[in-house]
């Protein structure tokens, strides 16, 4: 499989990835990164991603997601969950 197609999983080839602008630069070593805020949830994750931290609004808050290798071509709205799961609790008598 060619490595853009794969960036591309379920878009069509002549549009290409969807690709958001965002100000990533690399720290000097040693240096505390900040993670970079962001609310683009259908920015597609590149290769240049990796090691990176991003914070992605789920709709309320920011969630800390940090990018692996395994996360490259995927969204990042995948990674920030927008629903808490229901739990039922019994009512206190």
């Amino acid at each position: 499989m060619q490595p853009t197609r794969w960036l591309m999983k379920g878009r069509s080839v002549w549009k290409g990835p969807h690709i958001v602008p965002l100000p990533i630069f690399r720290p000097a070593p040693g240096e505390r990164v900040r993670p970079i805020r962001t609310q683009a949830r259908a920015a597609t994750i590149l290769p240049s991603f990796v090691g990176l931290k991003f914070q992605v609004y789920n709709g309320k808050d920011y969630v800390d997601v940090e990018i692996t290798e395994e996360m490259v071509g995927h969204k990042l709205g995948e990674f920030s969950p927008t629903r808490k799961p229901f739990i039922w609790t019994r009512p206190m008598p």
